[in-house]
């Protein structure tokens, strides 16, 4: 069985948990991370030396990076309806989930930090400015593609890439500041909400 090593709260966590529930595989977890077991033990550095979560265990194979996690969860366990064969559809998969760990992530992390978080560390006020019209102009853009396919990120269906940028959108509706209307997108969350694996996994947490 599976065996994933990280806390249900983490983002990257679910992102993990989502795509087994997607492809029905069961799987043991266990807390590793901030209020749970520390990453910094040597049990677990010896299986990820950034001492990260999460991690999977698939009998003997280790693997770390939750993207690279879900990729081979879907290509090794029949998710070719989540992560298509075909090259130019799988590209498109890909360019939103690597869009959504760079472009994406880094727009909102001081923002999010400071407002939903309340860090200390995360206080000043240009940065949070800054941090709120960056993660906008990059919502703008998910709201034109959304618009455009009127259905998921990728493709008409939904994909893999569906499950970090659907978290994303999570925390964009649970962050408060001032927003604009993103039709698009919100029309995208109530969709999402209808799958049974973003109902476990993907408003369960804020870490």
């Amino acid at each position: 069985m599976l065996k994933i090593l990280g806390k249900a709260s983490s983002i990257n966590v679910r992102k993990v948990l989502w795509t087994c529930a997607e492809l029905n595989l069961p799987f043991d977890r266990e807390d590793w991370g901030i209020g749970f077991q520390p990453t910094s033990e040597p049990a677990f550095l010896a299986l990820n030396p950034n001492a990260m979560v999460p991690v999977l265990q698939d009998g003997d194979f280790v693997l770390w990076e939750s993207n690279s996690i879900i990729r081979y969860l879907a290509a090794q366990y029949g998710g070719q309806q989540l992560y298509p064969a075909e090259p130019k559809h799988r590209a498109r998969v890909d360019q939103w989930m690597d869009w959504q760990a760079t472009d994406l992530n880094r727009s909102w992390s001081y923002a999010f930090m400071a407002l939903a978080r309340k860090s200390p560390e995360h206080q000043d006020p240009a940065s949070i400015e800054a941090s709120c019209q960056a993660w906008t102009q990059f919502m703008r853009i998910l709201e034109q593609r959304l618009a455009a396919t009127a259905s998921y990120v990728a493709d008409k269906t939904f994909t893999l890439a569906d499950i970090p940028i659907g978290l994303s959108v999570n925390r964009w509706f649970g962050t408060p500041f001032d927003k604009p209307a993103l039709p698009a997108v919100a029309a995208y969350y109530d969709r999402l909400a209808g799958r049974e694996g973003y109902r476990q996994y993907g408003r369960n947490g804020t870490a």
